[in-house]
């Protein structure tokens, strides 16, 4: 499920510290997502991945 967020914010170029600090999150849980650690609940995928989309634009 979060490689999902991976893969988008990697395609825009976005660092997980960048993404970090635009969403207001602690880096550790960008890091357990990529790890596949733990995962987002499916409502914050889906909010996240519409809001990297705005940043192919």
């Amino acid at each position: 499920m979060s490689k999902r967020i991976k893969e988008a914010r990697e395609e825009i170029g976005m660092s997980r510290a960048e993404m970090a600090r635009e969403f207001g999150m602690p880096i550790r849980t960008l890091e357990n997502w990529d790890r596949e650690i733990s995962s987002p609940p499916m409502w914050v995928e889906k909010l996240i991945l519409e809001k990297l989309e705005t940043f192919k634009k």
